[in-house]
């Protein structure tokens, strides 16, 4: 059977989405990005699991990464091509087949092997999202993407604290195991609710993966908003992956549920999301992206002096977190403006290469942090958004010739 057959066309611009596909959209790209991030918490407990190294066991946040951002590049794109409720259940069912390998892993290259895969197909998020923007009519399409892309930053958040709190319980392979069957049963309900949408393009898949390719040499709004969050994001898995390290040694000698109540407090800095698509609907994405940046780069100076406090440390994630989401939100509402007919491409293309920052700054934040130390780490954190803003400030205004939006 055909995944592109002719479909319905969707509800006209005019009419806002109903509260409940939204919510459903809103949860479904929380819990798949959450398999991205399940691991942070748990490296130290799956070191001693398998008797590797914390270098080696950091590798695993890099392997989702990497997986992450190949699937960015060469799934994410079918969302244009592709009918998006079968698209969206085929994947969620190569994920949980990917997660049930990794919750059973004898080995650790095995567990490695799952990861990659359930990375690669944990891009439904992805798809979601310019899913939701299709449905938006221009006047809400800022606030409904915020709430949308808020529910996928709250799966991230929660992932962690999740993930500590039940391998706490019933140790790591739980953790795996439990997604495998939250996505069986988003697989049907997704299937089951989501409207069908008509594809917007005809072309073969080299074609497509051609023109995500064209996209990007096309527009410099896409070229600079994916360099910026791909810095920021960097900064981001470099603090979530190192982090843990320096809460399970003195003066803190955090256990894994204290890891996981830390990591509770990210959650905090979703509540941004909805604010910032508002923002973005105003036109203020520009100017507030370089306060963002701002913002990252003094969380993580507040994260050096926090070394010894908890409570510094704190405020530290939520900014940062805070900080992160709100330049996701602006980069995206601005590359959905460059193309209706190809928002899956722009959005291959944009997160894809700030995912390969992410797991730059994951593997880098870990050598790093064990070759110098958490104050080095936190150095390295914030040069990321002051390369951010340095490229920000040499755009030229939209007055002046409008690069940037």
């Amino acid at each position: 059977m055909s995944l592109s057959r002719d479909v319905e066309p969707h509800p006209p611009a005019e009419a806002a989405p109903r509260g409940r596909l939204v919510l459903l959209l809103a949860v479904g790209c929380g819990l798949t990005a959450a398999n991205l991030y399940y691991a942070q918490p748990l490296l130290a407990e799956l070191r001693a699991s398998f008797a590797i190294s914390e270098v080696a066991a950091g590798g695993l946040i890099t392997a989702t990464q990497i997986g992450y951002a190949a699937g960015l590049l060469l799934l994410v794109p079918l969302g244009d091509r592709v009918e998006n409720r079968r698209l969206v259940a085929v994947l969620l069912g190569v994920t949980t087949a990917a997660l049930l390998v990794a919750g059973t892993a004898p080995t650790f290259p095995i567990l490695l092997a799952g990861a990659l895969v359930s990375g690669v197909t944990s891009v439904v998020a992805q798809i979601l999202v310019p899913f939701a923007a299709g449905l938006a009519p221009e006047r809400l399409r800022g606030r409904i993407v915020g709430r949308v892309v808020g529910g996928l930053l709250i799966g991230v958040m929660l992932s962690r604290t999740l993930g500590s709190l039940l391998a706490a319980v019933a140790g790591w392979r739980a953790v795996y195991l439990t997604s495998a069957a939250l996505m069986a049963v988003l697989a049907l309900a997704l299937r089951t609710a989501l409207p069908r949408r008509p594809v917007s393009t005809r072309v073969g898949y080299g074609a497509l993966l051609r023109s995500t390719a064209q996209l990007v040499r096309m527009h410099s709004v896409l070229r600079r908003r994916a360099l910026y969050q791909s810095a920021m994001f960097g900064g981001f898995t470099a603090f979530w992956t190192t982090v843990p390290y320096l809460l399970t040694r003195p003066p803190f000698s955090y256990t894994q549920l204290g890891i996981g109540l830390f990591a509770l407090v990210g959650a905090g800095g979703a509540t941004i999301a909805p604010l910032a698509g508002r923002w973005s609907d105003r036109g203020l994405g520009r100017p507030l992206t370089a306060v963002a940046f701002i913002v990252a780069v003094l969380a993580f100076g507040i994260a050096g002096l926090g070394r010894h406090s908890v409570i510094l440390l704190v405020v530290a994630a939520v900014l940062i977190d805070m900080a992160v989401q709100a330049s996701f939100i602006f980069g995206q509402h601005s590359i959905y403006q460059l193309d209706p007919t190809a928002r899956a491409r722009l959005n291959s293309a944009y997160l894809a290469t700030f995912f390969v920052g992410g797991a730059v700054g994951s593997q880098l934040g870990s050598l790093t942090y064990h070759a110098g130390g958490w104050i080095a780490l936190t150095l390295f954190g914030a040069a990321l958004p002051v390369l951010a803003l340095l490229g920000w400030s040499t755009e030229r205004s939209q007055r002046s010739g409008g690069l940037a939006r």
